[in-house]
């Protein structure tokens, strides 16, 4: 089966369901309306059909591996990433003046979801290039925005991010890795990292790595960490790549998927680095980064999620067993009812995160085309929402693809398999998806839940509007979104944060279910009744959308009883 980009659904969303009207009708970004959009998302797609899909499997089957101390990357890669740079699709949403498109970043989702699908170790590279960019953007000084940007936009040059150390984990705040003036500009960079996605290769001319460490008498905690960029070349004069810098790959991890994608353990020995930004503000700087990535890995696990799906829809067309179950039947196992099943909750799934993530993407592209509160508190709250079930429906379709499969799923060569040991760490890497429920009940949740509660009255004028045309489905989700306002209205009462956090998952699951099924009526509204995309919307609604009385049940009873049974307990029961 080869993958097919999912240009037409895109095209459905931008124009039924997320508004991106609202994005071309501002005059920054005017330019990518109507044709345009069209031709890059058409573009985009054939890229990923012809040059990065049948990069997927070769990545699987033959590792990227570290040899004498330099990355070697998996066969055909080299060309791959070489038709993403010379596409421009590094650069999509990075400024103008930098040397980018200046395109929405709605646009870049897209094409990030559909590179995604067709080759996902790949797709990790830019991404990481991408968050680099931005951060860049917003925190560097000029003398470094023009060494580095115009490489990173081109591709000539990837980044990284490095903040992970073996202590620390996800705790940032614990990291040890120093950094002490060299008296020239120039700081002396020094500790190991762990876990650096793409850390090396061997087809660009450098590679840039934003690092985390500490200044000299920093405050504890992570008010006392500073950014820095480290390169593995350092630029000489002109700002091409001069001599080696004192930062090295020790080790390449073995991991569960993404095997074509090297993820190191970094060592930096004084190795030298420039600031980016203030002292002792590395965070902030580091956040633009990590939010810009958390938005693209909730698309990584939309990604997977759909070349899963499109894998195990072939496979049920083509599977003969049993007997036809109904009328005019092929004998393929995708007339048997579970089957079907199967299939409708992988597609409905992934066009609701699908909805989420590109609704995400219109609130930061609005936040920036109009400088206006309120959309930049929907992109915050949307953000955490957007990663975590993104990464969770790709989880959850990948093993779902797996089943479709039967026995043969459990084979590797079919291929199946890989879709899951791939996304699996997307819900750990960028903040657990844990981290991200508990940002969204804590952090997200600091304007007494302000940005919640309008995207419920949204949600509820949908279903309002909705009601003459499609009363069932209008009432089931005018109510799940009054109970999600009641909970939502408990959790921000709860003073203990800790209350909150307990239920936290659930919450944020109940959230993104009443979100896709508002993305689903949405679209049953724009294609009508008796359409198939108002059938997709019934089973959404009817069947998954339920889950969240249970969830939201699980949100409310708090911490309590999660302390009663102590370690010792919990070892012996």
């Amino acid at each position: 089966m080869a993958y097919r980009a999912p240009v037409g659904e895109f095209k459905f969303l931008f124009d039924h369901v997320v508004g991106m009207d609202r994005v071309t009708q501002t005059p920054l970004f005017a330019e990518a309306a109507g044709e345009v959009t069209e031709a890059i998302l058409t573009e985009a797609g054939r890229m990923c059909e012809e040059i990065l899909a049948p990069l997927q499997r070769v990545g699987d089957l033959n590792p990227a591996h570290l040899e004498n101390g330099v990355v070697r990357c998996s066969p055909g890669f080299g060309d791959g990433y070489r038709a993403i740079a010379e596409g421009g699709w590094i650069g999509m949403a990075a400024s103008a003046e930098s040397g980018g498109m200046g395109l929405p970043v709605t646009l870049m989702t897209a094409v990030n979801e559909m590179m995604a699908g067709a080759c996902l170790s790949l797709q990790l590279n830019p991404l990481m290039s991408q968050g680099q960019i931005e951060a860049l953007e917003h925190h560097a000084n000029d003398a470094l925005k023009s060494v580095y940007l115009p490489k990173l936009i081109s591709g000539e040059w990837c980044g990284t991010m490095n903040l992970t150390e073996p202590q620390a984990g996800s705790d940032v705040g614990a990291l040890r890795c120093k950094a002490i003036a060299n008296g020239d500009g120039t700081y002396a960079v020094s500790g190991t990292k762990i876990f650096i996605s793409w850390a090396d290769n061997d087809f660009s001319e450098n590679v840039c790595h934003l690092v985390l460490a500490r200044l000299p008498d920093s405050p504890p905690g992570t008010k006392g960490i500073s950014l820095f960029m480290v390169p593995k070349l350092i630029p000489d004069a002109e700002g091409n790549p001069g001599e080696s810098n004192s930062l090295k790959v020790v080790s390449l991890e073995h991991k569960l998927g993404l095997h074509a994608s090297p993820t190191a353990v970094m060592e930096f020995a004084g190795a030298t680095g420039w600031l980016v930004g203030e002292p002792n503000a590395g965070m902030k700087a580091m956040f633009t980064m990590m939010n810009n990535a958390r938005l693209g890995v909730g698309v990584q696990g939309l990604g997977a999620a759909e070349g899963a799906y499109q894998k195990a829809l072939s496979y049920a067309q083509e599977r003969k067993q049993g007997r036809p179950m109904i009328k005019n039947g092929t004998g393929a196992i995708i007339d048997h009812a579970d089957v079907r099943r199967m299939l409708l909750t992988m597609k409905s799934q992934i066009f609701a995160a699908r909805a989420i993530a590109l609704s995400c993407s219109v609130a930061i592209d609005m936040a920036r085309a109009t400088n206006r509160k309120e959309w930049q508190a929907r992109a915050a709250f949307l953000t955490p929402i957007t990663k975590a079930y993104g990464t969770d429906v790709g989880i959850d379709v990948a093993s779902t693809g797996i089943q479709v499969h039967g026995g043969m799923g459990y084979i590797e060569e079919t291929g199946a398999a890989q879709y899951l040991r791939d996304v699996r760490v997307t819900a750990i890497y960028e903040g657990t998806n844990g981290i991200q429920a508990m940002d969204l009940v804590a952090r997200k949740m600091m304007d007494d839940g302000e940005a919640g509660y309008r995207l419920l009255e949204e949600i509820e004028g949908n279903a309002e509007s909705a009601r003459a045309v499609f009363p069932e489905l209008a009432e089931a989700l005018w109510l799940a979104a009054e109970n999600l306002r009641e909970t939502t209205e408990w959790l921000v009462a709860q003073n203990d944060l800790n209350e909150r956090f307990a239920g936290a998952v659930p919450y944020l699951r109940a959230f993104a279910l009443v979100l896709g099924a508002d993305a689903h009526l949405r679209a049953a509204m724009a294609a009508g009744s008796g359409s198939a995309r108002m059938h997709l919307a019934a089973f959404y609604i009817q069947r998954l959308l339920p889950e969240y009385t249970a969830l939201l049940t699980h949100s409310r009873v708090g911490a309590k009883g999660l302390y009663t049974l102590s370690a010792e307990d919990l070892a012996e029961l």
